[in-house]
C-alpha cells in the first residue's frame, strides 16, 4: 500500500495483501480492490487522528460505513468495500492484532439483485449460427459462442483455455474458474464440432499471424494478430455479430445466464448445474431458479385464456 495510509496501518495492510496473494491465491483484480478499500479507509481514519487499529470499534467502521453512503457510493461499492474491511479485521483477529472483528455484525446495504438476462433458447442457437464457417476468424467464433452458450464458461475462462484443456476425444473441458479452482466442463456435439473445425481449419492461420515465434503458441482462441484473445474482443465480437442482425447487444455473461436457466427449464439438478457454473455458494446458483419461475408465469400469461 502507498504513503497515503497513515502509520502502522500501511504496513499491515501490506501484509495483509501479501497473505491474500499467498494463502489464497486472489485474482490481481481483487488483490487491487482490497489494496484499495483499505487504502480510502486508512486515509478517513487518519482524518480522525488514527493511525493504528488500536481503538477501532464497531461504532467507527459503522460511522464509516456511512460515510460512503453520505459520499454518494452505491449500495454494491459499500457492500463491497465492507467486505474488504471484515477480510482484513479477520486476518488481523487469527494473527492476534485485535481481540474482536469490529466489522463482524456490521449490517451491509441490502441489495436489489436484478435477474439475469436470459435469451431464449432459440435465440441463443441462432447466435451460435451466425459466424460463417469459410474464414478463419468465424470459425474461431462459432467455436466461443458453441462454448460461452454450450458449457457456460465465464469469459475469461474461455480466454484463458490451452491447447491441452480441451479434449475432444472425451468431450470436455478444463477451465480455471474464481479461486484458481480447475473444473472439467462437458462440451455439446455442436461446440465439439465447432472446436474441431476451428482447431484444423482456422487456429493454423491465426497462428502464422503471430511470426515464426508466436507470444501465444498454445492459447486455443487467439486474435487476427496471432495472440492470445481477450475478453473485451469476445464482448466486441459478441456485440458485432448482434449488431449486424439489428438485434440489442448482450453481454457474453447472458450466454452464460443462458446455459444455466435452459439447464433448469429442462429438469437439471440445482447442484449439478452449481458444479457445471463453478459456483462456491449453491445460493449463487439459485438466482436462476428465480429466472426460471420468471419464464413459466410468462408463458403461463401469455398462454392461458385466463391468466
Amino acid at each position: 500500500m502507498g504513503e497515503s495510509v497513515p502509520g502502522d496501518l500501511a504496513a499491515l495492510g501490506r501484509q495483509f495483501l501479501r497473505a491474500q496473494r499467498a494463502e489464497r491465491d486472489l485474482s490481481s483484480h481483487t488483490l487491487a480492490a482490497y489494496e484499495s478499500d483499505l487504502r480510502q479507509l486508512g486515509r478517513w481514519l487518519g482524518e480522525r487522528g488514527r493511525t493504528t487499529l488500536l481503538g477501532v470499534d464497531r461504532n467507527l467502521v459503522r460511522g464509516y460505513v456511512a460515510h460512503l453512503a453520505r459520499a454518494g457510493y452505491a449500495r454494491r461499492s459499500v457492500a463491497r468495500k465492507l467486505s474488504a474491511l471484515r477480510s482484513f479485521f479477520t486476518w488481523a483477529v487469527e494473527r492476534g492484532l485485535v481481540d474482536e472483528n469490529p466489522a463482524s455484525d456490521v449490517p451491509a446495504p441490502k441489495l436489489d439483485r436484478p435477474l439475469p438476462k436470459v435469451l431464449r433458447a432459440q435465440d441463443a442457437a441462432f447466435l451460435c449460427e451466425l459466424p460463417p464457417r469459410d474464414e478463419p476468424t468465424g470459425l474461431r467464433d462459432r467455436a466461443i459462442l458453441e462454448l460461452l452458450y454450450g458449457s457456460g464458461l465465464r469469459v475469461a475462462e474461455l480466454c484463458g483455455l490451452d491447447l491441452d484443456h480441451v479434449d475432444l476425444a472425451r468431450g470436455r473441458v478444463r477451465v480455471t474458474g474464481k479461486g484458481r479452482k480447475e473444473r472439467q466442463i462437458p462440451v455439446t456435439e455442436p461446440a465439439r464440432f465447432a472446436l474441431e473445425e476451428y482447431l484444423k481449419l482456422g487456429r493454423v492461420s491465426l497462428l502464422e499471424k503471430g511470426g515464426p515465434h508466436p507470444q501465444d503458441p498454445f492459447a486455443v482462441f487467439l486474435n487476427s494478430r496471432g495472440r492470445r484473445l481477450n475478453p473485451r474482443s469476445v464482448r466486441a465480437l459478441l456485440s458485432r455479430y448482434l449488431t449486424a442482425e439489428g438485434r440489442p447487444a448482450v453481454s457474453p455473461h447472458a450466454l452464460r445466464h443462458s446455459f444455466a436457466t435452459h439447464l433448469l427449464d429442462n429438469g437439471a439438478d440445482l447442484r449439478a448445474v452449481q458444479e457445471l457454473l463453478g459456483h462456491e455458494s449453491l445460493a449463487t446458483t439459485q438466482i436462476y431458479t428465480h429466472v426460471s419461475t420468471e419464464r413459466l408465469r410468462a408463458v403461463y400469461e401469455q398462454s392461458h385464456p385466463r391468466a
